[in-house]
């Protein structure tokens, strides 16, 4: 649906009988598109700066579901936005982000300011760290002013809190001034309890599917075709108009399609087109709960592929988790021991075709170490994501559990480990602050939500005071204390970050995506060896020991987390990890 003339208002209505645009009370009657069922445009064209509505059949004005303003929220009118903003100068010329070292940030708690400009000031924070591309929690337009963004109404908006789809074009293009790639996370599965006008337009939404939000989005009963292009286009807008590198796509297993063509299969195909037009690499990340490796299989290599270019690894988040934690509870309740920490860091999914205790049911299929579809880098790895820290009771980062050694053991783990690598922000520095839960909904849904969160956690056992999500210092303690991060203990993780991102960025063996060339290898119960090629990480959960360690013979010590002393060698670890490399072999 592009049209030669982005100054012109269009809208899909199929069922109503007459279709008008409102602009300062004036009512400007739209006529149906030649060509083009159901569709209306208005004949002449609307400035930008205005402030406009729809009206269907006389009804009260609502907002364009394709709009990429709305000025004052969800349930206000749509502005429309200058052409001109999109057709800036470009060069900008993309990078493959697959192996890269991504970093996930939400942009109101990233800074005190919380917009897009204020993150702009820490940007060469983020180039100094090593960071190859920023992750960027949804920011499609939502209701109220603070939330994490899952539930956005407005696909085309940019959130006004941010600074609106302007300060989203600076963004971009102050990270790729700097080489830092952007990917956004976008929500296709469901649209947020408040705001959402859809319905009214014409059959976005159906029953023949159940969710957990309610009614399914429409992909496959009739009507869908037009839905499928709306979420189509929406993606073509982050991609092409705004520039971005890549897109992650929340629980795509949420998408309900028995289409023969699913809906992810027209998305990759569609990208792939616009690779072409672009000149620039793009990718896709699904975040899916089906532990299917036909997730990233190119479409038609092996059936149900769905051609993601990468997926969130949540078994190897589990595994880390459970592992240094000691937390078994929940969907933990097969992780812990070394052993599945191995098998994770091995092979992806813990869960591969056996039994899922807390899913009550056999699940997943294992992933082929030699695969030609696909290789480690098409998995995205991490210790902390926004859902993993988030989705606990009061938003406690892991480090109020563990200690900076065993941190430290984690992280060199995954950020040398064979996979896509991804940091939660502040993670590099143990940040003191918490990322709990909050939102911003109106008087009807808001104390459903406080009420809503402190059952869930009471019921799962937890017995203090839960953070209400409406309130207002919920979000203000989530945001970021960059100041803190000349703290002794804070600069120490962050020199460690920064050590283990640039060894992974400027050795070639821990950059070899091939899952078949790396070992996994148990050492005792509180510690792993992970071999990939010539560098060795050793890491251990042990505090209070020394351990011993076989590497074999060490080249020289890359960095270790505690300094060794004078005359131990590489073969032995006194507490978080040790980086080896091992000498050439002719």
């Amino acid at each position: 649906m592009h049209h030669s003339n982005p100054l012109q208002r269009n809208v899909w209505a199929p069922t109503a009988r007459r279709v008008e645009v409102v602009v300062d009370q004036q009512r400007l009657p739209m006529v149906l598109a030649e060509g083009r069922p159901g569709w209306w445009v208005l004949p002449e064209t609307l400035q930008p700066g205005t402030q406009y509505a729809f009206s269907l059949d006389g009804g009260e004005p609502l907002p364009d579901p394709r709009s990429l303003f709305q000025p004052d929220g969800p349930h206000g009118p749509s502005m429309v936005v200058d052409p001109s903003l999109f057709r800036r100068p470009q060069s900008w010329v993309g990078r493959n982000l697959r192996g890269a070292v991504l970093y996930e940030m939400h942009v109101a708690t990233f800074t005190a300011e919380g917009t897009f400009d204020a993150a702009i000031e820490h940007l060469d924070d983020l180039v100094d760290l090593g960071v190859d591309a920023v992750e960027v929690m949804p920011v499609a337009d939502f209701a109220g002013s603070r939330g994490w963004g899952y539930d956005g109404v407005g696909l085309f908006a940019v959130h006004r809190a941010y600074g609106g789809p302007g300060g989203f074009v600076r963004f971009i293009d102050a990270c790729h001034t700097r080489g830092l790639g952007v990917i956004l996370d976008v929500v296709h599965n469901h649209l947020g309890p408040e705001g959402n006008y859809l319905a009214q337009f014409g059959p976005y939404f159906t029953d023949t599917h159940e969710t957990p939000w309610g009614p399914a989005v429409n992909l496959d009963a009739p009507g869908a075709e037009e839905v499928r292009a709306f979420l189509v286009d929406s993606a073509r807008q982050w991609l092409v108009d705004f520039g971005l590198d890549g897109l992650r796509l929340d629980a795509v297993h949420a998408l309900a399609d028995d289409s023969d063509k699913h809906f992810l299969v027209e998305l990759s195909e569609a990208v792939a087109g616009w690779e072409e037009v672009t000149g620039r690499p793009l990718m896709l990340i699904a975040e899916s709960d089906l532990n299917q490796p036909s997730m990233v299989s190119p479409v038609g290599s092996v059936p149900d592929a769905r051609g993601m270019d990468a997926q969130w690894a949540d078994d190897i988040h589990h595994a880390l988790h459970s592992f240094f934690t000691n937390e078994t509870q929940g969907y933990y309740v097969d992780f812990g021991p070394v052993e599945v920490l191995q098998k994770a860091l091995d092979g992806v999914f813990v869960h591969d075709g056996a039994t899922s205790t807390f899913r009550g049911e056999q699940w997943g299929q294992q992933v082929e170490q030699t695969s030609e579809d696909y290789d480690a880098h098409s998995f995205v790895a991490f210790l902390q994501d926004h859902d993993q820290v988030g989705n606990r009771a009061t938003g406690d980062r892991i480090d109020e559990t563990i200690t900076p050694a065993q941190h430290a053991a984690a992280a060199a783990l995954y950020l040398l480990s064979p996979y896509t690598p991804m940091l939660f922000m502040g993670e590099e520095w143990a940040a003191s602050t918490p990322f709990p839960f909050f939102s911003d909904l109106g008087p009807d849904l808001g104390p459903l939500v406080t009420q809503g969160r402190a059952r869930e956690f009471a019921r799962m056992g937890w017995d203090r005071p839960v953070p209400d999500p409406q309130a207002e210092t919920t979000m203000a303690e989530a945001v970021l204390r960059w100041d803190e991060r000349s703290e002794p203990a804070h600069a120490r993780m962050l020199d460690w970050y920064r050590t283990l991102i640039r060894i992974r960025h400027e050795q070639p063996d821990v950059l070899n995506p091939r899952l078949s060339q790396t070992t996994l290898e148990k050492n005792d119960d509180d510690t792993i060896v992970m071999r990939r090629g010539r560098v060795v990480v050793a890491a251990t959960r042990a505090t209070d020991r020394t351990v011993e360690l076989d590497l074999g013979s060490v080249e020289k010590v890359l960095a270790s987390w505690t300094p060794l002393e004078d005359g131990a060698g590489a073969n032995s670890l006194p507490g978080g990890a040790i980086i080896a490399l091992l000498p050439a072999t002719l």
